[in-house]
């Protein structure tokens, strides 16, 4: 019975100890770690101001896990901790009792030196020169040196901006760093990530972001800056009142660098070629592991994720994996549980999934030997619209076949090419009246226009629509999307959006919805009908030929123009249809072209006209959308 006894005790105490761990608060953070703050010298003198937090248990090493950021290490002072501790997924690593470092990088908040938006990778690195690569060895460096019981083994994550410096800590090359994960990482600003897609201007996040950020930061400091601030709640009207790039430069001022530096270098020169993480990758040790992490529906970042992993497997030798959620930007991060986006709904906690089942488990493998994070699959995509994860041996898919969606006249849509002559589609672009990003009245840029649905657009006159009947059987896309639209304008230049819709069938709602007739009593956003964007992209016309050396359109003369739209992972399901929607502006979103081709960012109110633009489908001009359908 004593045994009995003692045993039951023995589970109860696991028990209690394991829903204590599970759920950890700010008193268990307290009481089983501790905190330091450090300035951490680099191989130019300048130190980094750090925050290191330390497990108190001695019965074995442990490992680093850091973030180094452009967006403050706070809270500062050694009896402050971090919520995300206890309020987010990295308890998961508190209860693993990893030693979580966070790093103000050079020229930020509490660290000494100059800071450098993007700062260029420097392969050839000699004496004291350094780079953010340098930054992150001389600390890693230290740590290791310093640190009591560490196991000599390091990770590093970051979302964002810091997946940029996460990059830069696999480039390192330091022999302690084991494994990293970029997520969302910043890593073509140019051609996809943030404030440029295919050399287009992304004018809402540029300017509501460095108005803050950018400011500059003469002294280390604790303090946030603040940015502009936007009169009134409607951002359409702020933006388009305020009319050119030139007066945009006004409101901004004279101080903010990299504000002036998007202005000076308004093509794909050296200096975005030198700030493409793509273009070093090659440089990563073979050692180092790393897994790229996404989220499909990232207003943000979409294009980092997958584009960083393509670069990693062309180049590099290193074991590299690929994970991408429904997620919009850093939601997998402990920004909600990603069981929906906006009105879609994904049909599991899948963030809660990820964390467990994958970041984790890749960490603990690399860094501390335990579990078998070799299971990972190569690609771990979740497939929206069927709602599934599927574990992938690469990406894209060996069983993806290459397919071509044709524009038709009658704005059908179809997998077999045009046999008429001569047909095209007609609208005109007014940049007076740009087309709205989203149906809403708000103010700062949403996240939910990823999935929103489209039917406003369908509206517009200047919005054209080419959709399939309704299809017999389920269609997945698993890959790139690449648009190829044969074009003529009655001006210089024009942006082309391309957008890949599902249309919901008429009937459909989800289980439990109740729709009322008059919305204003209450009910569930009306889903039938539902015209879900799933992926859309810009084209700034005058690059159709060259990123570096833009062109201008020959009025009335048919051109092709094609580009990337980044990598879908959907599937309409059967009774669903394709709709391809091709506009000129998006707005506030992205800047309006004049549709005259000019240096846009000194374009006067007076470059401003309306284009009428011509979409072929014709047999002579077969405009497609070139899409890889998983069989």
């Amino acid at each position: 019975m004593k045994k009995i006894a003692s045993l039951t005790l023995l589970v109860l105490s696991f028990l209690v100890s394991f829903a204590q761990t599970n759920s950890l608060d700010s008193a268990w953070v307290r009481e089983n770690y501790y905190k330091t703050e450090r300035m951490i010298p680099m191989r130019d003198g300048k130190s980094l101001f750090t925050a290191i937090y330390i497990p108190k248990d001695t019965t074995e090493k442990h490992p680093f896990l850091i973030r180094r950021t452009p967006y403050s290490s706070a809270p500062y002072g050694v009896a402050n901790f971090p919520d995300a501790f206890w309020n987010s997924y990295h308890r998961l690593y508190l209860r693993e009792n990893y030693i979580m470092v966070v790093q103000d990088v050079r020229g930020r908040y509490m660290s000494e030196g100059e800071f450098v938006d993007v700062r260029p990778f420097n392969p050839a690195k000699k004496g004291l020169e350094i780079d953010e690569a340098s930054d992150t060895y001389d600390a890693v460096d230290w740590l290791i040196k310093n640190v009591p019981n560490n196991n000599g083994n390091v990770g590093a994550f970051g979302i964002s901006y810091p997946g940029f410096y996460a990059t830069m800590v696999a480039l390192s090359g330091h022999p302690a760093v084991k494994a990293v994960s970029p997520q969302a990482p910043v890593t073509d600003w140019f051609m996809g990530d943030d404030f440029h897609h295919n050399g287009a201007f992304m004018l809402m996040d540029g300017f509501g972001f460095y108005s803050g950020f950018g400011k500059p930061r003469p002294v280390p400091t604790t303090a946030n800056a603040r940015g502009y601030a936007i009169p009134g709640t409607d951002n359409y009207n702020f933006y388009l009142e305020t009319g050119t790039l030139k007066n945009f430069g006004k409101l901004m001022g004279d101080s903010i660098q990299f504000w002036k530096d998007l202005y000076a270098h308004p093509n794909l020169d050296e200096f975005w070629k030198a700030r493409n993480t793509r273009n070093f990758v090659q440089n990563i040790p073979a050692a180092t592991n790393t897994l790229i992490v996404g989220g499909q529906f990232d207003a943000e970042d979409l294009f980092g994720g997958w584009n960083l992993y393509k670069a990693i497997e062309a180049k590099a030798k290193n074991n590299n994996k690929i994970v991408m959620g429904p997620w919009f930007h850093g939601q997998w991060g402990g920004r909600g549980d990603g069981s929906n986006l906006g009105n879609i709904r994904f049909g599991s906690k899948t963030s809660e999934w990820y964390q467990n089942n994958v970041e984790v488990p890749f960490f603990n493998y690399h860094l501390k030997g335990k579990g078998d994070a070799t299971k990972i699959a190569e690609a771990t995509v979740f497939f929206s619209g069927e709602n599934k994860w599927k574990q992938l041996p690469q990406w894209p898919p060996a069983n993806a076949q290459i397919q071509n969606l044709y524009l038709q006249a009658n704005g059908s849509l179809s997998w077999g090419k045009p046999i008429i002559s001569n047909s095209f589609t007609q609208y005109t672009s007014d940049p007076a009246k740009p087309v709205p990003y989203t149906e809403d009245v708000h103010l700062s840029r949403t996240r939910e226009y990823m999935t929103d649905d489209q039917r406003f657009a369908s509206r517009r006159p200047d919005v054209i629509t080419f959709q399939t009947p309704a299809l017999d059987a389920d269609v997945t896309l698993a890959g790139p999307v690449n648009a190829a639209l044969f074009a003529s304008l009655s001006t210089t230049d024009a942006d082309f959006v391309v957008k890949i819709i599902d249309v919901f069938p008429d009937d459909f709602k989800y289980e439990g919805d109740v729709i009322q007739p008059n919305r204003s009593v209450g009910g569930s956003y009306p889903m039938g009908g539902y015209q879900m964007l799933v992926r859309g992209e810009i084209m700034r016309g005058k690059f159709r030929k060259s990123f570096e050396a833009p062109s201008p359109f020959i009025p009335n003369k048919v051109e092709e123009v094609k580009f990337y739209i980044p990598d879908v992972a959907h599937t309409f399901k059967k009774g669903h249809r394709m709709m391809v929607q091709i506009q000129s502006s998006w707005f506030p979103l992205v800047d309006r072209n004049p549709q005259k081709f000019v240096n846009i960012y000194e374009a006067s109110a007076t470059d401003f006209q309306k284009a009428d633009i011509k979409i072929y489908h014709s047999r002579q001009y077969p405009s497609s959308i070139e899409v890889q359908v998983l069989k």
